[in-house]
């Protein structure tokens, strides 16, 4: 698909409604924040579910392929709230940094400006958020970025939207089906004024 029908086709899943700032994101390429994914397997590949590290409270899943998408990734509640999406993470064919100037243009002209920058000072790697609150007052997040230089990140350009709200609600489910004894080992280190040289030891090179 040549580029610039990639950016139509964005255009349309992304803007499905007239160009207005204030406006709250929840769906991008057909899938919806708070969606279940029962209602999508099918754009699914559902034998690559996996929990998160270390956010053992979210599960996630890629999707099968998508005209115009490198990949994605679809984290879902495994809590508070099982299998509705809590983050949206889409790689676009089009790594360019012409797509993305594109790309962000039109999500200002809908979305407004950012709310801040997330990249580094250089702009090796750029990371505009947006931040929102909907009408039912949930926190939504919407990251978009681009990088052609940093071999330790991921090339390309990307975009995640996030239900910040039922993120926060997951992460204290979690908290409160953990019993007290399970704390984690870092939680029985003397405090730091009365560490010993043998409790640092584990903490240097050898």
């Amino acid at each position: 698909m040549k580029p610039l029908a990639v950016v139509l086709a964005l255009v349309a899943t992304l803007v499905a409604a007239p160009s207005l700032a204030g406006d709250v994101p929840h769906t991008v390429a057909g899938f919806t924040l708070g969606q279940n994914i029962a209602s999508l397997r099918d754009r699914l590949l559902m034998d690559t579910v996996l929990p998160l590290r270390y956010q053992e409270y979210l599960r996630e899943v890629e999707i099968a392929p998508l005209p115009g998408f490198k990949g994605g990734l679809i984290a879902y509640g495994d809590c508070a709230h099982p299998g509705a999406i809590i983050r949206i993470k889409l790689k676009y064919a089009d790594a360019s940094r012409a797509f993305y100037d594109a790309l962000l243009a039109r999500v200002e002209r809908r979305f407004g400006k950012p709310t801040s920058y997330e990249g580094d000072p250089f702009h090796i790697v750029i990371d505009w958020k947006w931040s929102f609150r909907d009408a039912d007052g949930q926190r939504i997040s919407l990251h978009l970025s681009h990088n052609d230089q940093d071999e330790e990140e991921k090339f390309g350009n990307s975009l995640k939207l996030t239900q910040l709200s039922a993120l926060d609600e997951e992460r204290q489910c979690d908290l409160d089906r953990q019993p007290p004894e399970n704390a984690a080992p870092g939680d029985h280190l003397p405090p730091l004024n009365a560490m010993t040289e043998k409790d640092w030891q584990r903490f240097l090179p050898q």
